[in-house]
C-alpha cells in the first residue's frame, strides 16, 4: 500500500511546481495594473542624494558658552550737580525778569548695558546711547571681574561706541559677515538684560535693512539698517552681542519695538560690517570717517499721494534724488534731482536704508560705482565719496567747525557792548543758520552767550573748543535790554542730514 502512494505523491508535487511555475509565466504577462503592489524597502542606514532631507537641528551650545564669555556687563554713572534756571513756571518772560533765576539739583544718576569684547588686549564695543552722558564707566566681566573702562570715542550717527580696559589676553569674539545673514537664520542675543547675569536667548532673522528712527533722537543724520530678529532683548541688552550658530559677532543689539519699554516681540541690532567699519575708525581717528554722495532724499511722510504720483515714486524702482549738493560728489559725477539710484558697486539699493549702508562702509576719498535711471534709461558713472566738509581729508577728533556743529554764526562783543551790558566778556549770535541751535531751540537772533555747560565764553574759539569735549551742551546768556538768564540746550551729532 505504501508503494502505492509514491506515484501519487510525485505526482501531486510535480503538479503543484509546474502550476507555480506556469502561474509566474503568465503573471509576468499581466499589465502592471493587475499585479499586487509590492513595498519599496531599504536598508535604515540608506539615503539616497533625491530624497528630500529636512534641516539639521541648530545647535546653539558652543556658540552660546563663547560668547558669554565675550559680552560683559557696562555700569555708567553721572554725578550730582546744581545748575541754575528760570523758574520752569513762569519761563523766559517779565515774570521770570521780576523773580530771577532757581537752582535746581540734579541727582547723581546710573545706567546699565552691556558690551562685546573684540580684542584681546580690552577693546569694548557697545552703543553710543549706554555711555553719551556717563562720567564714569566700569566694565564687569563674566567671571565676575570688575574694572574700569576709559571712552575711546563715539559716534552718535551710528550709535556705535568704543570702550577700553587694562587688560591682556581677554575672551573676544570675531567679527562675522552681517552681508551672508539670511532671512529665518537662526541667532542669539547675548547680555544683561534687567540687570541680571549673562543671559542668551535664540530667535532667526525676521527682516533686514530695518529704520525705525530711533537713532534720530541722537542724529540729524542718523543711519539706520538693523537686522530684526525676534530673540528677546530687554532694557540692558543694549550693546551686547548678536550671535549666528558658529559663534561670530553679526551685530550689536541696539532697540526694541515695543509699546511698554519691554520685550514684545522685534528687537534690532547694528549689521556687524557697519561695526566693523566705525570701530576701525575710531581706532585710528578718534571719530567715524563717514563718506557721503552728496544727495538728499525727499521726506516721504510730507509727500502727497498726487506729489508722489507726480514724481514716479509709486512705479520707480531704487532711490529718489530730491537734492544734490554743489560741488559734492554727486553732482561732480553728473547725477541729478529727480533720478533714482539702483545700485552701489553693483549691490541693489532698493530703499533709502539700504543706500546708507552701502556707502557707511567707505571712506571719504573713495570712488564707487552708481547705477542710476534717469527718464526710464539706465546710467552709470563713478562717484567719488567726500567727508562733510565736501573735501576728501581726514577729519579728526579736535576737527571742529562751528558751522558744521551749531550752525550758526558768531562775533566776539565790543568793549562797548560789554559796558552796556554789564558783562566781564560774551559772544553774540549774527545768524541762527539752519543747524542744531536753529533746529532744537527757539533762540533768537543777537542772543549773547556767556557761558557753556559752566565753561566762560570769551571768543568763538571757546565755542568751538567746549563743543569738542561734550554731547549736550547748555547754553546760557542774555538779550539786549532784558536782566534774566536764558539757557538752551543742544544735542550734538556733527551732521547736518545729508548723505
Amino acid at each position: 500500500m505504501k508503494f502505492k502512494m509514491i506515484p501519487v505523491v510525485l505526482t501531486a508535487a510535480f503538479t503543484s511546481v509546474a502550476t507555480l511555475f506556469i502561474a509566474g509565466k503568465f503573471e509576468q504577462k499581466l499589465p502592471f495594473s493587475e499585479r499586487k503592489p509590492q513595498l519599496p524597502v531599504n536598508y535604515a542606514s540608506y539615503t539616497h542624494v533625491d530624497q528630500p532631507r529636512s534641516a539639521p537641528t541648530a545647535d546653539f551650545e558652543s556658540a552660546a558658552a563663547a560668547s558669554v564669555q565675550a559680552v560683559v556687563h557696562i555700569k555708567t554713572q553721572t554725578k550730582g550737580r546744581t545748575v541754575t534756571a528760570s523758574d520752569p513756571f513762569f519761563g523766559n518772560d517779565f515774570f521770570g525778569d521780576l523773580f530771577g533765576q532757581r537752582q535746581y539739583y540734579i541727582p547723581p544718576q546710573q545706567g546699565s548695558g552691556s558690551g562685546v569684547v573684540i580684542s584681546p588686549d580690552g577693546y569694548i564695543v557697545t552703543n553710543y546711547h549706554v555711555i553719551s552722558n556717563a562720567e564714569v564707566v566700569t566694565v564687569t566681566f563674566n567671571n565676575r571681574m570688575t574694572t574700569d573702562a576709559t571712552v575711546v570715542s563715539k559716534d552718535a550717527s551710528t550709535d556705535i561706541a568704543l570702550l577700553k580696559v587694562e587688560r591682556k589676553d581677554l575672551p573676544y569674539m570675531e567679527f562675522g559677515n552681517s552681508d551672508d545673514v539670511k532671512l529665518g537664520q537662526w541667532v542669539l542675543a547675548v547680555g544683561y538684560p534687567l540687570t541680571l547675569d549673562a543671559t542668551v536667548t535664540a530667535g532667526i532673522v525676521s527682516a533686514k535693512s530695518r529704520a525705525i528712527g530711533i537713532n534720530r533722537s541722537q542724529s540729524a543724520s542718523a543711519i539706520e539698517s538693523f537686522i530684526q530678529t525676534d530673540a528677546a532683548v530687554n532694557p540692558g541688552n543694549s550693546g551686547g552681542a548678536l550671535v549666528n550658530t558658529r559663534g561670530q559677532l553679526i551685530g550689536i543689539n541696539s532697540a526694541i519695538a515695543s509699546p511698554t519699554g519691554s520685550y514684545a516681540g522685534y528687537s534690532y541690532a547694528i549689521p556687524s560690517n557697519i561695526v566693523k567699519k566705525v570701530v576701525n575708525d575710531l581706532m585710528k581717528y578718534g571719530t567715524f570717517q563717514r563718506a557721503y554722495l552728496g544727495i538728499e532724499y525727499p521726506d516721504m511722510q510730507s509727500l502727497s499721494q498726487d506729489r508722489i504720483e507726480q514724481l514716479g515714486l509709486d512705479k520707480n524702482d531704487g532711490v529718489y534724488i530730491a537734492g544734490v549738493r554743489e560741488n559734492g560728489g554727486a553732482a561732480r559725477a553728473g547725477i541729478n534731482i529727480g533720478d533714482f539710484i539702483t545700485q552701489i558697486n553693483g549691490v541693489p539699493v532698493h530703499t533709502e536704508t539700504q543706500l546708507q549702508e552701502q556707502i557707511a562702509r567707505y571712506e571719504p576719498g573713495d570712488n564707487i560705482s552708481v547705477t542710476y535711471v534717469r527718464s526710464g534709461k539706465p546710467f552709470n558713472t563713478t562717484v567719488q565719496l567726500t567727508n562733510i566738509n565736501g573735501t576728501t581729508k581726514i577729519i579728526k577728533a579736535g576737527d571742529v567747525t562751528l558751522k558744521r556743529v551749531l550752525g550758526a554764526q558768531f562775533r566776539p562783543l565790543t568793549q562797548e557792548e560789554k559796558r552796556r551790558y554789564r558783562v566781564q566778556a560774551g559772544v553774540a549770535v549774527t545768524d541762527l543758520g539752519n543747524g542744531p541751535i536753529a533746529q532744537q531751540t527757539n533762540m533768537q537772533k543777537g542772543f549773547i552767550i556767556l557761558s557753556i555747560n559752566n565753561n566762560a565764553v570769551q571768543t568763538t574759539n571757546d565755542i568751538e573748543s567746549i563743543a569738542a569735549k561734550y554731547d549736550v551742551l547748555q547754553l546760557a546768556g542774555i538779550y539786549p535790554g532784558k536782566s534774566a538768564i536764558y539757557y538752551y540746550g543742544l544735542r550734538l551729532n556733527g551732521d547736518t542730514g545729508e548723505q
